[in-house]
């Protein structure tokens, strides 16, 4: 079993939030998956779908992003999950716009989320880093991370989540450079090779 996790807040209010990008790529899998439907369990929202041979859950918690290890664990405990099987896609301010990169284990860069995931099962998951672009300045990271994606953004975000749906097979198969080139390609061949500033498209 494969433990696919999107980390984000809850609620209306924060689901367009660049912080959220996790649930928006989780959704986005569901969709492609064609996952069973959402129901709440594990103290968040969880959904079956097999990948490949693979049989999967897809999981948002629900308890705040600072809280989000407690949902991975209890999901991770009762399948029985080794950290290594968890896949966790969240937003990264170090990568620019539109740019992800797989790793396993290393340090979570100040991401709350990722931090309390660490203290729950340990460091040796992987995470699917989502590059959201930093505002500049230390003292508007959290404003920035709880503000919704610009209008001229919502492109971007749509090619990236798509493109994780469509090679998340390669995620499951452990080919997590093959997947993290896939994704690199299909957002050049949609033209966001070199995203100068947030949100803009260059030219042809």
């Amino acid at each position: 079993m494969l433990l696919l996790v999107g980390l984000g807040n809850p609620g209306a209010r924060y689901a367009g939030n660049r912080h959220n990008i996790g649930f928006m790529a989780l959704d986005g899998i569901a969709r492609s998956l064609r996952a069973q439907p959402w129901r709440q369990r594990f103290h968040g929202e969880v959904a079956e779908a097999t990948i490949g041979t693979d049989k999967a859950l897809l999981l948002k918690p629900m308890t705040f992003m600072n809280l989000s290890g407690q949902a991975v664990a209890e999901a991770a405990r009762f399948y029985k999950v080794e950290p290594a099987r968890v896949i966790v896609f969240h937003d990264e301010l170090d990568l620019a716009p539109g740019k992800l990169r797989v790793k396993l284990g290393g340090g979570n860069a100040g991401h709350n989320g990722l931090r309390s995931i660490t203290a729950s099962i340990g460091n040796e998951y992987r995470r699917v880093r989502m590059g959201i672009g930093h505002p500049g300045d230390k003292a508007l990271v959290h404003a920035y991370v709880l503000n919704d994606f610009a209008k001229v953004e919502q492109p971007w975000v749509e090619d990236l989540t798509r493109a994780c749906a469509d090679h998340v097979g390669l995620l499951a198969q452990g080919d997590d450079g093959h997947f993290q080139t896939k994704v690199a390609l299909a957002m050049d061949q949609k033209g966001w090779t070199d995203v100068a500033r947030v949100g803009e498209k260059p030219s042809n």
